[in-house]
């Protein structure tokens, strides 16, 4: 089993795959593939994104306390 990329890695591979579709560099028969794995790359980000955005709050809320 592969380990789910960080943030980082999913965002820059997530901005490859759109360029290469903007481009043209992807054919008919992967598009569809590259959809899915931007599709997944994106719930990624947005788990990881709201992940921060509670421990932040989190510590906010402890420093006020």
């Amino acid at each position: 089993m592969t380990k789910e990329p960080n943030y980082t890695e999913a965002y820059e591979e997530l901005q490859q795959i759109v360029s290469d579709i903007e481009a043209g560099e992807i054919s008919v028969d992967e598009l569809a593939v590259k959809v899915k794995r931007a599709a997944l790359l994106i719930r990624i980000c947005k788990n990881k994104l709201k992940a921060t955005e509670e421990d932040v709050a989190g510590i906010l809320k402890e420093l006020e306390g």
